[in-house]
C-alpha cells in the first residue's frame, strides 16, 4: 500500500465526503493534463456514491483533453440516456449544459465493430492458469477482445467497488476490463472457469484462477491504467485506494474481506434473502444466493425474496429457460448436450443452483433455492426452482430467529455470509 499514490481507510465509521474528495485530489489532480481519459464505472447493480464521485472527478479532471465515462456492463443490458443520467446523478438540463462535453457511454459486448483484439490465450496458457480447475469443457483458445475506446484513450481510470464475488473471488480492479468491457470470449471463459471452481471455493478469496486469467488478459493492454478502488460499507465508503491496477485492488480486497464478510458460528437451515430493487433481473438478483450459500447447511433453503422481480434475464433469458438452473455435475455428465450453449449462461445456472452432487443420475443440490417474485410458479418449475408466493411472505416472521437456524437478510447481494471453521 505504500506505493499507492493516495489512499484513505476509515479506522472506525466511514469516510467523510471531504476525505473522499481530498483523496481523489491527491491521487488524480494534474496527472492527466491534455490527455484523453476513459473512466470505467459500474452500473446500477453496485452500491457506491457514484453521483458524488462523478461530479468530483469531472471537477478534478477539468484539465483533460477529453473525458469519457463508460459503464463496464459485461453482458448487462445497456442503459438508456435517462438511466445514464440517473446513474451519475445529473439532470437532463445539466447533461446539455454543465456536462455537455463529458461522454456517457455503454459498453457493447456483442457488437464486433465496437471491439478490438489485443491478443489471445492458447491452450497451454489456459491450462497453466486454470491448474487443477482445468476441464476439457474450457475453450482451447480465447480471443482477448476489448472495447475500442480503451485503445483510443491515452489513459484509463477505473472507478469501482471491491466486494466478495462469486466468479472472481473479489470484484473490482482489472475485472472492469475483463469481462467489464471485453468481448464474449473472455466473458464466457472467466465465468465458466468460475463455475468449475464453484462459488464456495471462490467467493471471498483473493487468489483464484479467474483472477489470474483476468490479470493475464489485462497485461496485454498497452493503454496505461490507474485504479481508484473502493471498499463500500452501506451506501458510502470505508476505503479508497488510488494507484497501480494490481496493488490498489489488492488493498481494497483486503479491506473488503474485513468490512464485507459476516461470520457466523453455525450454518443456517433457512434464509430469507431479500434482493434489493437495484437487481432488476434474476441474472443479478442471484447474488442473493451466491453470498449466502457458504452459510447454509446442507439440505437447507435460501428463499430469494424479490417481489419487484419479473424478468429472468433481458439478454440471456431464452437460454436460461431452455436449460433451467442446475448444479455443475448435471451439465458435465451430459456435456455433448449442453456444449453448444454460451458458457457464461451455463455458469450462471450453476452459480445460482449452488454446489451439489449427482447420485445415480439424480441431481442433489446442497441448498434448495426458492424464488419469491413476480416470476410465476409455472416458470419457476420450468427453471428448476422452488416457488413461494411473495404475497404470503410475512417478513416479520423471519426476523430475530437466528437461534432457530433462520436468518433474515434485509439487503442481500453484497455482504458475504460465512461460517467459522466450515466451508
Amino acid at each position: 500500500m505504500d506505493d499507492l499514490s493516495a489512499h484513505s481507510i476509515a479506522t472506525s465509521g466511514l469516510l467523510s465526503p471531504e476525505t473522499i474528495r481530498a483523496t481523489l485530489e491527491k491521487g488524480l489532480a494534474g496527472k492527466f493534463t491534455g490527455q484523453k481519459i476513459l473512466v470505467l464505472i459500474p452500473d446500477h447493480t453496485r452500491s457506491l456514491p457514484l453521483p458524488f464521485l462523478f461530479r468530483a472527478l469531472v471537477e478534478i479532471l477539468h484539465d483533460t483533453k477529453k473525458l469519457d465515462f463508460m459503464v463496464a456492463l459485461g453482458t448487462h443490458p445497456p442503459l438508456s440516456e435517462e438511466n445514464l443520467n440517473k446513474l451519475v446523478g445529473i439532470t437532463v438540463d445539466e447533461r446539455a449544459t454543465t456536462f455537455k462535453d463529458v461522454g456517457l457511454l455503454n459498453h457493447a459486448w456483442d457488437d464486433p465493430s465496437a471491439l478490438a483484439t489485443i491478443g489471445a490465450m492458447e491452450a497451454d496458457e489456459i491450462k497453466a492458469i486454470t491448474g487443477e480447475r482445468w476441464h476439457p469443457s474450457l475453450p482451447e483458445r480465447v480471443d482477448i477482445r476489448i472495447n475500442r475506446a480503451a485503445l483510443e484513450a491515452d489513459h484509463i481510470l477505473i472507478l469501482g467497488p471491491t466486494f466478495p464475488h462469486e466468479v472472481a473471488g473479489f470484484s473490482g480492479g482489472a475485472k472492469y476490463l475483463f469481462p467489464g468491457i471485453s468481448g464474449p470470449d473472455m466473458i464466457n471463459a472467466t465465468h465458466w472457469l468460475g463455475a468449475l471452481a464453484g462459488v464456495v471455493g471462490t467467493i471471498g478469496l483473493k487468489n483464484t484462477p479467474v483472477r489470474t486469467m483476468i490479470h493475464a488478459a489485462a497485461k496485454r493492454l498497452r493503454t496505461p491504467v490507474t485504479l481508484a478502488a473502493l471498499t463500500v460499507d452501506g451506501h458510502t465508503l470505508a476505503g479508497m485506494f488510488i494507484g497501480d491496477l494490481y496493488e490498489a485492488w489488492s488493498a481494497a480486497a483486503d479491506l473488503s474481506s474485513k468490512r464485507n464478510v459476516i461470520w457466523n458460528d453455525r450454518p443456517y437451515q433457512r434464509v430469507l434473502s431479500c434482493a434489493p430493487p437495484m437487481y432488476d433481473e434474476l441474472w443479478t438478483a442471484a447474488k442473493a444466493m451466491y453470498k449466502l450459500e457458504p452459510a447454509v447447511a446442507v439440505g437447507g433453503e435460501v428463499v430469494i425474496y424479490a417481489p419487484h422481480l419479473e424478468v429472468v434475464s433481458h439478454v440471456h433469458g431464452k437460454y436460461i429457460y431452455e436449460i433451467g438452473y442446475h448444479i455443475l455435475p448435471y451439465f458435465l455428465q451430459d456435456w455433448e448436450r449442453f456444449k453448444h450453449l454460451p458458457l457464461g449462461v451455463l455458469a450462471h445456472s450453476t452459480h445460482l443452483c449452488g454446489s451439489g452432487v449427482m447420485d445415480r443420475g439424480i441431481e442433489k443440490p446442497n441448498v434448495r433455492v426458492t424464488l419469491s417474485s413476480k416470476i410465476s410458479a409455472e416458470d419457476c418449475a420450468r427453471l428448476n426452482l422452488g416457488y413461494l408466493d411473495p404475497a404470503k411472505v410475512k417478513v416479520d416472521e423471519w426476523k430475530d430467529r437466528e437461534d432457530e437456524g433462520i436468518l433474515y437478510v434485509p439487503k442481500a447481494g453484497e455482504m458475504l455470509y460465512r461460517v467459522r471453521n466450515n466451508r
